[in-house]
């Protein structure tokens, strides 16, 4: 199913066939653990959807920061667009190379930054592929473009705001980790972490919002899921997972349900369970 909404999730029969479009610009936004082995740069060289840029996570970030690519300073964030020749009027798709997993972060990032014109391809690079539909691998010519910034601040949430809805429940937590990392019965990635959960926090594992050939899910089949994990969709939510990349999936299925008051912790259980003194869950 194309849902096809230019600010959310569009289809690939929908990008072929606005390819050409003058106006339009499309980010490859491929990101993977260090554990998968792959290389999302030299991926992208070898090939991508023609006029795609390389969008690089780690470092369109706050290098400043200890944590793993937080969201860069505006005046960072603007001038990587302009270099990537992206600017006010674009229509913006952005993909990544697994499916769905890092390009909504990008999607995300960008309506922080006020810019609403972005829209996540269904299905990725793979989905693409397998239509064999057309691929390159030289870099497009970019010109530089003005963007404008407009920051959505509550769009954000610090550790700071996320423990005080602990405190107050005011809002719900919803962690995009797989079930295991959740409980804490896994060693987490990153080393040095501990092991759990928020306390408070609800799980809802970011594949649990996909089919198998990495689409998303039905509106109908979306809502079942949160609703089974405890979610109130009628409640704002702020969404986590290991270091702010899933926990956008989380934002973007909400997005297509309708839920205009959610949230992203960018420091996520990178910066929470690095800090003994605050409480993690286990189970």
């Amino acid at each position: 199913m194309d849902r096809n909404n230019p600010r959310t999730l569009v289809g690939t029969d929908w990008l072929a066939a606005h390819l050409g479009d003058p106006d339009l610009r499309l980010l490859d936004a491929s990101w993977h653990m260090p554990a998968t082995g792959r290389d999302a740069r030299a991926e992208y060289a070898a090939a991508h959807i023609p006029g795609a840029r390389f969008f690089d996570t780690d470092e369109i970030c706050d290098l400043r920061s200890g944590l793993p690519h937080m969201v860069p300073p505006p005046e960072k964030f603007i001038s990587r667009m302009r270099a990537l020749g992206i600017g006010d009027g674009h229509q913006v798709v952005v993909y990544d190379g697994s499916g769905l997993f890092s390009a909504a972060r990008v999607w995300w990032m960008f309506r922080l930054m006020g810019q609403n014109n972005i829209a996540v391809l269904d299905g990725g690079f793979p989905k693409w592929q397998a239509e064999d539909r057309a691929v390159e691998d030289m870099p497009p010519n970019v010109r530089d473009r003005h963007i404008t910034v407009r920051l959505q601040a509550d769009m954000v949430k610090d550790v700071t705001q996320v423990a005080r809805a602990v405190k107050l429940g005011d809002w719900q937590i919803v962690d995009a980790r797989s079930p295991e990392r959740f409980r804490g019965e896994v060693p987490e990635p990153r080393p040095g972490l501990r092991s759990g959960h928020i306390p408070g926090s609800l799980n809802v594992h970011y594949a649990s919002l996909l089919n198998a050939d990495g689409t998303m899910k039905s509106d109908e089949a979306l809502r079942a899921v949160f609703e089974t994990a405890g979610v109130d969709l009628a409640r704002p939510v702020i969404t986590s997972c290991g270091s702010g990349v899933t926990a956008a999936i989380v934002n973007l299925a909400l997005e297509l349900l309708g839920h205009r008051r959610n949230a992203l912790y960018d420091g996520s259980w990178a910066e929470w369970g690095m800090y003994p003194d605050l409480k993690a869950d286990i189970g």
